[in-house]
């Protein structure tokens, strides 16, 4: 039992917090109204025979949301696409990166959960965390996919067509809503890493995806102070909300704090995880605030700020790089050999 005078100062402290603070996002430690899910002890991209992985990892979160990650063998980039159900239509997140061939193993997935919700067909939508290549490579490949199953409406990943179809009235200040039946994401834009960036938060789950704007590894800005902008409106919109999962689009950290793996790297053990937490999203508004405008890499504990562009990148940088992905190629059929 607290004493008088603690008591006395712990009222005073919730008194003078923010009400989205002071106050419980639920009343009681039951999971409140969200769709429970589970992620992945390990992912593929930890093991270490290219013979043995899959082109993607597909990971059932819960019965209507799976999370994609493509094959380290095919591009070290390795992103992960999200896939949502409603009741009326589905949507994927992202298309994944060079060399992905995506098509066969969304099909199979959309036509599983057909079969297990006794249905024929389901429009899907096809969206994108931002226009870079490692996102939108397999884009090509849904257009063509002419699936009876599964009809595709494409949103192209520049801002004019997403301020359209989801209807985000000011860019990059203004909130846009997908529905896809008994289901409503809400869509923020978040431009800095790219100028299509945004990010989506699901209802129904509590995830919010954070694209290439925040996941544990090289966090890349080409404009920082739209970077930082983003980041504090992300901040902003997630206040009060329950967030469960912040979900990007890479791992590059190790699980050892401040350590990430050199770029170019397929073969990851002992992967940081991949969800992250609201506080890293706070932990890195303090990291871009600190710097008062003037970007510099920074080392934090589950990721780092990265610039990029002109100044950023030595030359011995990029031969290392290159040097690396030579090697990550030569041992792709056992990296467990020296």
């Amino acid at each position: 039992m607290l004493r008088f005078s603690s008591a006395v100062t712990a009222l005073t402290v919730a008194l003078c917090l923010p009400a989205s603070v002071a106050h419980a996002q639920f009343p009681q430690p039951n999971g409140g109204d969200l769709e429970r899910g589970v992620l992945p002890a390990h992912w593929f991209s930890q093991q270490p025979k290219c013979m043995e992985i899959p082109e993607w990892q597909v990971h059932e979160y819960n019965p209507n949301f799976f999370i994609l990650r493509q094959s380290p063998c095919t591009d070290y980039e390795k992103p992960f696409i999200f896939l949502f159900f409603g009741k009326e239509k589905a949507m994927l997140v992202d298309t994944g990166s060079r060399n992905g061939n995506l098509v066969p193993a969304l099909q199979l997935t959309v036509k599983n959960w057909l079969a297990r919700n006794k249905r024929t067909s389901i429009p899907l939508i096809v969206t994108h965390t931002h226009e870079h290549e490692d996102h939108t490579w397999g884009d090509k490949g849904l257009q063509a996919m002419n699936d009876p199953a599964i009809p595709v409406t494409f949103v192209p990943s520049d801002v004019e067509a997403t301020k359209k179809f989801f209807g985000i009235a000011n860019w990059p200040t203004g909130i846009g809503h997908v529905d896809l039946g008994g289901r409503v994401l809400d869509i923020v834009p978040i431009p800095g890493h790219s100028a299509v960036s945004i990010a989506f938060y699901d209802h129904n789950t509590g995830v919010l995806l954070s694209g290439d704007t925040m996941y544990p590894g090289r966090l890349y800005v080409v404009d920082f102070p739209a970077f930082q902008a983003s980041v504090e409106r992300l901040v902003k919109f997630t206040e009060g909300k329950p967030i469960a999962n912040v979900l990007g689009n890479h791992i590059e950290e190790t699980s050892t704090p401040f350590l990430d793996y050199p770029v170019g790297t397929m073969y990851q053990p002992n992967e940081h995880e991949l969800a992250m937490s609201r506080g890293a999203l706070l932990e890195l508004e303090d990291a871009l605030i600190s710097m008062h405008g003037t970007p510099k890499r920074l080392a934090l504990r589950d990721f780092s700020v990265w610039p990029a562009g002109p100044g950023f990148e030595s030359a011995a940088e990029r031969a290392a790089y290159k040097k690396h992905v030579q090697e990550e190629k030569a041992k792709m059929w056992d990296h467990t050999q020296p």
